[in-house]
């Protein structure tokens, strides 16, 4: 029975092309046409490392000089599928599913390749999308630092590493002092200000391991870990000091703030709430002594 390959190529919704040894293009299908904006005329007799496509992975990296599925298929004949990002006609980027593989003569030796891809732009928007609401869920809106949720979560996943790994952890209860008297001067632009400004100097001086998050309000909660009494201290005393060096950019009238810290290390028999609580309870001491200080729970003592 005899088919008609080539009326069912140009029946798919997928681009197809072919290429020849030289990785010339010798067939470009009409959804080819579609997705990228170039015509079988355009296309048919020119080859991948002319740049059409201009195919690039996820890091920016120009893969049509060699490094593309289609000439990796032909070069080891192993068929393969990535997703790339091509150049659309117009001049816009189209990411793509791209599946390749060699094309064979009879005694088996690779004389072409042919690649499917499928535009994915849709999918890659719904996953952008999920993402976006994972990030609406865990992210506090206005610092962009972990909320609450996400800080909840990750002190149940640092207890669970502690009891099986046995290691160790820490917290730091943060407090923007006189948080009521920068509102009441410069207005609630000047507090969220303020509180932006905060957790950008959180951001920029946390360990990778480490998370600083807003518990609420002007109160933040540091995850410290691997650490000891004396470096869970150290780490404490360089946020303070960071803080009291930073300036609030508001117009005309730039201002300063500082912050109170309660530190405690978490010990074997503390649950999230009761760590919380101690670390808050050395919180309160730092703003009874003058605020713009440190105090931490000596280890193991609550």
């Amino acid at each position: 029975m005899q088919y008609n390959y080539k009326s069912i190529f140009e029946s798919l919704q997928d681009g197809v092309y072919f290429v020849d040894g030289d990785r010339r293009v010798t067939y470009w299908n009409k959804a080819a046409e579609r997705i990228t904006g170039y015509s079988e005329k355009e296309v048919v007799g020119s080859r991948c490392m002319d740049n059409i496509l201009i195919h690039i992975d996820e890091r920016g990296t120009t893969l049509c000089n060699g490094l593309c599925p289609l000439a990796a298929a032909m070069e080891d004949g192993n068929a393969r599928q990535e997703e790339v990002y091509l150049h659309h006609k117009k001049g816009h980027r189209i990411p793509v599913s791209v599946r390749a593989t060699p094309l064979r003569d009879k005694a088996g030796k690779v004389i072409g390749g042919a690649e499917l891809f499928s535009d994915i732009s849709s999918k890659k928007a719904l996953q952008d999308k999920i993402r976006e609401l994972e990030k609406l869920a865990l992210i506090d809106g206005l610092t962009g630092l972990s909320n609450r949720k996400h800080i909840e979560g990750e002190l149940t996943a640092r207890f669970h590493e502690k009891n099986r790994y046995g290691l160790d952890f820490g917290i730091l209860f943060m407090d923007i002092d006189h948080f009521k008297t920068i509102n009441d001067t410069y207005g609630h632009v000047g507090g969220d200000e303020a509180l932006r400004t905060v957790s950008a100097t959180f951001q920029a001086s946390t360990r990778s391991y480490d998370l600083v998050g807003r518990w609420g309000g002007e109160e933040f909660v540091g995850i410290i870990r691997n650490v000891d009494h004396q470096l869970l201290g150290k780490v404490g005393e360089r946020f303070r000091m960071l803080i009291e060096k930073t300036r609030i950019e508001f117009p005309q009238t730039p201002f300063s703030v500082t912050i109170s810290v309660g530190a405690t290390l978490a010990v074997s028999e503390d649950s999230p709430a009761s760590l919380i609580k101690r670390a808050d309870e050395h919180l309160y001491e730092s703003k009874k002594n003058g605020r713009n200080r440190l105090t931490i729970c000596e280890l193991g003592k609550k």
